[in-house]
Formats: structure tokens, sequence, C-alpha cells
């Protein structure tokens, strides 16, 4: 569980996870993610406060893994409760989904539009593998132009499907949300900025800034055929240039899409 060097610890695994194995394909990034998330919660001191909502998806088990407490959202309606349960203990919880983008970004987009519009004080952490994975692989909302699913054998065609879903953009253009940013997790570089982004956004909620959402490029081998290296490399030369890793939004540093200068 830890690793020593000159009687020093250098990494033990964060407390506010459990000692569950996980049950994610070989190569799949939600275990990196899970770990960021527990790493934030252990580094605020929050683990005794912290509710988490995990609805359908790859992360349906999530109560499993950490050891806050956890509640099963209907597919989607993650937002809808979190923001619920804040508003029951709004000075005392602190309250983050954890969200695929079959669920996110389809059939909870609603539910995630609204609560950003509203500037819901709680955390969304979204999974963003471009393909629904807990389902057999079919295409998703934000699964590339072209790209090849269960559900599209000879590729996604904008003109019968519609272009990707991009959640980090849309919402910027909102006025609610507090901080919007994508990040990655397939190489360490990226891991670490995920880790700063994730810990930012539950600071944010403890602050009372509002809604926060991070959009975490992830990979799917199984579903997209492909060995764990060789979905990490589909990241960088397909993912990431899709989807631009970034803030989208940062109310406190002063990053407002679209916001005019006063004369």
């Amino acid at each position: 569980m830890e690793r020593l060097v000159n009687d020093m610890v250098v990494f033990e695994k964060p407390h506010a996870l459990t000692d569950v194995p996980l049950h994610y394909c070989p190569g799949c990034t939600h275990g990196i993610v899970h770990r960021l998330v527990a790493e934030a919660i252990d580094d605020l001191g929050i683990e005794g406060k912290t509710v988490g909502v995990a609805p359908v998806g790859c992360a349906v088990m999530a109560y499993d893994y950490f050891r806050c407490d956890m509640i099963e959202a209907a597919h989607g309606r993650a937002p809808a409760v979190a923001t619920g349960v804040k508003r029951a203990d709004p000075e005392n919880l602190i309250v983050f989904t954890y969200q695929g983008d079959g669920d996110l970004a389809s059939i909870g987009t609603a539910e995630t539009v609204h609560a950003a519009a509203r500037n819901e004080n709680i955390t969304v952490i979204f999974i963003n593998n471009a393909i629904y994975g807990m389902t057999g692989g079919q295409m998703a909302p934000t699964s590339l132009p072209g790209q090849v699913t269960q559900t599209s054998p000879y590729g996604r065609d904008v003109k019968q499907c519609g272009y990707p879903v991009k959640i980090c953009e849309m919402l910027s253009m909102l006025d609610g949300p507090e901080y919007l940013e994508r990040v990655a997790v397939n190489n360490v570089k990226n891991v670490l900025k995920a880790k700063k982004a994730i810990r930012k956004a539950f600071q944010n909620q403890v602050d009372g800034k509002g809604f926060s959402l991070i959009e975490v490029i992830s990979a799917c081998p199984t579903n997209w055929g492909m060995t764990p290296s060789q979905a990490l490399k589909w990241i960088d030369d397909n993912m990431i240039p899709y989807y631009p890793l970034g803030v989208y939004k940062d109310r406190s540093a002063g990053l407002i899409p679209g916001a005019k200068e006063d004369k």
C-alpha cells in the first residue's frame, strides 16, 4: 500500500478510497480519476462530510470504492440528486457527482445545464471516453466524427447523427458556472494537471463559490477495440485535438468567455 525510500513514505493509497478491487477493464482510466478524487478529499479533510452521487454507467458501483457516503441516482439525474442533497444541508455537506458522457451529455443534459445555470454549489466529475462503455460500446453524444462504434460501424456520420456535444464549451456560455476545465489522464503530466483541477473544483465548493465541472478525457480500450497503450495514444492523436484541454471558465481568475469590458 505504500513505498518506502530511505524510510520516507513517497506514496500511499488515499484514505478516502476503500480496499475493494476495482471492476474496471484493463487500461480503463476510471481508477486514476477515482484516486484523484480521493486525494482531493483527503487533502481538504472533508471525507466525513462528503456525499458522492453515482449514476448509471461504468461507475455505477463507485459506492464500493469511496469511503464517504454515496447515493445512487437514476440515469442522468445525478446533478438533480446532488442539488437536493446540497440544499438540504448547504453549510455542512460537500457533494460531488461522478458521471460518464453517456449519462451527463445525453439523458442527463438538462439536469447538467440547469444545475450549471443556477450555479449550484456542487462539484461534477465528468468522464468523457467518447462511447457508451457499460452497455457495449454504442455511439455516445461525445463520439468523434467518423468514430467506429457498435451503432456506427461505418463511423459516426455527422449528417445523420449530428456533431459531438462539447460540454465545457457549451456550459461556458452560461452566466452561472464558477469553474469549468477539461483535463486528461493519459500521461503523467496530464494526470498532475487533472489532480490540480479536481482539487480546485472541491475547494471552490468548500469556499461556497458555486458550480464546478471537471471534464476528464479518458480511455476505453475494450470498446475502442485497442490495447491500453494504443488507447492512450489515441487520446493524444484524436480526442485532445477535438476536445482541447484547458480552463473554459474560472470566475475567480477573471476568465469569463464572452464578457464585455465596462466602458
